[in-house]
C-alpha cells in the first residue's frame, strides 16, 4: 500500500494465525510417518517441504528471521528467505518445522511444529550466536525474577509470588551435561526438576501456562527457540529473559559484528519488539502443550494451539483431514 507520504505497511491481523496453522498442521502430518522410525533427517525434510508449500499460499510477505538454514544447512526456509504471496502484511517469521526431530525419530513426547510471526523488523536476529541462556516463567515472575540472580533466589522469589512451598516448585531444564551444576542447584534449593530430552520451546511455554505443572524453565538452549518462545510469552503475559551464550571467542565476535550484545540481558521487549505477535504450534507427538497427530481410520487428526500477543488470546484448534488426500 502507498500514501501521499510514502509506503504503508499493513500489520499482521487476527486472520493470519488461522492461515499459519495450516502450515504447521501440514508439517506435522507429513512428519507423522517418521515417528519412531529413527530417521530424524527424513522427518525434518518432510516437514520443511510441507511447511514451505503452505506458507507460500498465505497472503502476506513473510521474511524468515529464524529459519532452518542456520541450524541444519537446509536449502529451504533459510534466514532471509521471503515466503507468502507478497500480498498483505509484512512480517518477521520464525519457523521450526519440527522442534524436536530427535524426539520424533525416537517416538518420544513433546515434538511440535512451530511458526511465530510479528511486525516486520521487530524480531531479534540472533542467528550468529546459536545458544542462549534463558529464564522463563508465568505472569507471577514479572518484576521479581532476574537471570542475574542465583537459581535459589529466583526459585524462592517465584514460590513466594505463587504462594506455594519451595518444595512444590518444579523447574524444567534440558537434560544436558552442561546443566549438571544447574540441576544440582535446583535440587539443593529444595525444588524438583523436570528434565527435558529436547524441545525447550514447549518447556518454556508450559512454564508460563497456568494449568501446567512446570513453574519455571531455565538453562542454555537455542537462541532461535528463545525468540520463538518470546512470541508466545507475549500472549501469556509471562516472563522471559535471555543472555547469549557463544560457544567460543569466534562466535562471540561474530555476534558483536552482527550488532548483538554479549553479557547483556535481553528482556522480552528486546527479543521481540512488538506486542502484535503470533505463535502457532501443532503437535507431532503427544505432549503437555498439544496432542500429537492421530490416524483414525480414514481421518488424520491434528491438535494445535494459537496465541496472539496483542489480544492475549489463546485458541485450541483440532482439525480432521481425509487421509486419502495426504497419500
Amino acid at each position: 500500500m502507498t500514501s501521499a507520504s510514502g509506503p504503508m505497511f499493513l500489520h499482521p491481523d487476527r486472520n493470519l494465525a488461522m492461515e499459519l496453522v495450516r502450515a504447521t498442521e501440514a508439517a506435522a502430518i507429513r512428519s507423522f510417518p517418521f515417528v519412531g522410525r529413527g530417521d530424524k533427517n527424513g522427518a525434518d525434510g518432510a516437514a520443511v517441504d510441507a511447511m514451505r508449500a503452505f506458507l507460500n499460499t498465505v497472503d502476506f510477505s513473510g521474511t524468515i528471521v529464524i529459519g532452518e538454514g542456520e541450524k541444519d544447512n537446509a536449502p529451504m526456509l533459510f534466514n532471509g528467505e521471503v515466503v507468502g504471496t507478497g500480498d498483505g502484511p509484512a512480517c518477521d517469521i520464525a519457523v521450526d518445522p519440527i522442534d524436536g526431530t530427535s524426539l520424533t525419530s525416537a517416538g518420544r513426547q513433546n515434538a511440535i511444529s512451530v511458526i511465530a510471526a510479528s511486525d516486520r523488523g521487530t524480531m531479534l536476529d540472533a542467528s550468529s550466536v546459536f545458544y542462549m541462556d534463558k529464564l522463563v516463567a508465568g505472569p507471577e515472575g514479572v518484576g521479581i525474577l532476574d537471570i542475574r540472580q542465583s537459581i535459589a533466589e529466583n526459585i524462592r522469589a517465584l514460590a513466594a509470588a505463587k504462594g506455594k512451598p519451595v518444595g512444590e516448585m518444579v523447574v524444567a531444564v534440558l537434560d544436558r551435561p552442561r546443566h549438571e551444576g544447574i540441576i544440582q542447584e535446583i535440587r539443593d534449593a529444595g525444588a524438583g526438576t523436570r528434565l527435558l530430552l529436547d524441545g525447550d520451546v514447549a518447556g518454556g511455554i508450559n512454564a508460563a501456562r497456568e494449568e501446567a505443572r512446570i513453574d519455571m524453565c531455565i538453562g542454555i538452549g537455542g537462541s532461535p527457540e528463545g525468540i520463538v518462545t518470546a512470541c508466545a510469552i507475549k500472549a501469556l503475559g509471562g516472563f522471559i529473559q535471555g543472555r547469549l551464550a557463544p560457544k567460543d571467542d569466534a562466535e562471540a565476535q561474530a555476534g558483536v559484528d552482527a550488532g548483538l550484545k554479549m553479557d547483556h540481558v535481553y528482556e522480552a521487549s528486546e527479543l521481540v519488539n512488538s506486542d502484535n505477535t503470533f505463535f502457532v504450534a501443532t503437535g507431532v507427538t503427544d505432549g503437555a502443550l498439544v496432542g500429537g497427530v492421530r490416524r483414525k481410520g480414514p481421518i488424520i487428526r491434528t491438535d494445535s494451539i494459537i496465541m496472539r500477543g496483542k489480544s492475549g488470546t489463546i485458541r485450541r484448534v483440532q482439525a480432521d483431514y481425509l487421509a486419502e488426500r495426504w497419500a
